[in-house]
């Protein structure tokens, strides 16, 4: 049963006054639709992902499964509205499963983070009904998964120099060229893609249509063999005169920048989540080790150097949630979010990279080996200041915001 049988019972009033008065680093500032939601996941993370973790990472498994049973749940779909066969929640409660589902394996948590974010999302902003009914509704139960196609193997962080093109012909549109680091690239049946539709416009010349696959005219590239996340494939969609009906365009001819940025601003919230995730990990494996590992006679709790390490892990940890927590509030109050969600995964990432590594120094030679869950962790961590923006990226946007903000020029 999917988790739309929740409703957000508390106001949002309420909520904002939680994070606005004395912050929530504790459950109990959520509603009771969040605390259930977050147990939830919590529980299908230590049963059903964190088993098989290793084992998808070690062999690159895609964890059907898991992802079918998350589906189940409601979780590939969270913020889709319910009639469309989604689950009807909002973007806190979509932060809150990302972060647990990332807990218990990370590949887990990419894979739904691009579903939720960064396929279904535009689809259900700027989606027409009968590409909602087609690309919406068969893609939140987990038998389907989505993907996006904005990097290009030139193009790395400047969205706008798109080469690949799409070009009219008749009642198709006919796509030529390639998109890389795409995200569930193999096991997807569809993608939203970005296509430059008329080059002398550069940013304005920048479509976005959604592309079903398989289809004539679409190759995929190898599976990149990558440093973590190993469960979710990554690889190159190839469009070779690739025939697609004009009727799948996303939004107006043009606003694919548009798209494509405010895309992004979401999805970052689902990668701080992540991250997040990663990062409470690494300092439950710390924490659970030092306890038992004794040195001079006593455990490593009780030494002040790991009590420091682990304060500063718990520090920037909890900070970074504060954020992410934040945006998704002001996303969800319709609120400008640009500059917090930046803030968010620029904090989150780097709070998971650090943890991972404390985590490691805490174990010591044990952290470096497979036999623990550290190293997995501090692999994981490194793409999250990479993906979905860089972390000179998030500088970048927000330093942007607050000089706007602030009226400098």
């Amino acid at each position: 049963m999917k988790m739309s049988i929740f409703k957000i019972s508390t106001p949002v009033n309420k909520l904002a006054a939680c994070f606005l008065n004395r912050g929530i680093a504790s459950l109990s500032a959520l509603s009771e639709t969040h605390q259930m939601l977050q147990k939830t996941c919590r529980d299908f993370a230590e049963g059903e992902l964190k088993p098989i973790a290793a084992k998808v990472d070690r062999e690159h498994l895609y964890p059907r499964e898991q992802i079918k049973k998350m589906g189940e749940l409601g979780l590939m779909a969270i913020t889709t509205p319910e009639d469309l066969g989604g689950t009807g929640l909002d973007y806190l409660a979509y932060s809150i499963a990302m972060e647990e589902i990332s807990r218990g394996c990370a590949s887990a948590g990419v894979i739904m983070s691009v579903n939720n974010s960064l396929y279904l999302g535009p689809i259900l902003h700027w989606g027409t009904p009968k590409q909602k009914e087609t690309f919406v509704t068969p893609f939140t139960t987990g038998e389907k998964v989505g993907c996006f196609a904005l990097s290009e193997p030139g193009n790395g962080s400047d969205a706008g120099a798109a080469s690949t093109t799409a070009k009219e012909d008749g009642s198709h549109f006919v796509l030529n060229g390639t998109k890389c680091w795409i995200t569930n690239g193999f096991e997807s049946e569809a993608s939203v893609v970005f296509v430059s539709t008329d080059r002398n416009l550069k940013n304005k010349g920048i479509s976005t249509i959604i592309v079903p696959k398989p289809i004539e005219g679409l190759e995929l590239g190898k599976k990149e063999d990558k440093l973590g996340i190993r469960g979710s494939s990554t690889c190159n969609l190839i469009f070779d005169g690739c025939r697609v009906p004009k009727e799948n365009i996303l939004g107006e001819p043009g606003f694919g920048f548009k798209i494509a940025m405010m895309t992004l601003d979401a999805g970052r919230i689902g990668i701080a989540s992540q991250a997040l995730g990663i990062a409470q990990a690494s300092l439950e494996v710390a924490a659970e080790y030092a306890s038992k590992r004794l040195a001079f006679g006593k455990p490593l709790t009780k030494l002040q150097t790991i009590q420091n390490k682990l304060a500063d892990m718990a520090l920037q940890l909890e900070s970074a949630r504060l954020l992410t927590w934040r945006a998704a509030w002001l996303k969800d109050n319709k609120k400008p979010y640009t500059k917090e969600a930046a803030m968010a995964k620029l904090a989150a990432s780097e709070a998971a990279t650090f943890l991972s590594h404390q985590c490691i120094q805490i174990l010591g030679g044990m952290g470096y080996v497979s036999d623990m869950p550290a190293e997995r962790h501090y692999r994981d961590a490194r793409i999250t200041e990479i993906y979905e923006g860089t972390s000179e990226i998030q500088r970048l946007v927000i330093a942007g915001n607050l000089i706007k903000e602030m009226g400098i020029n």
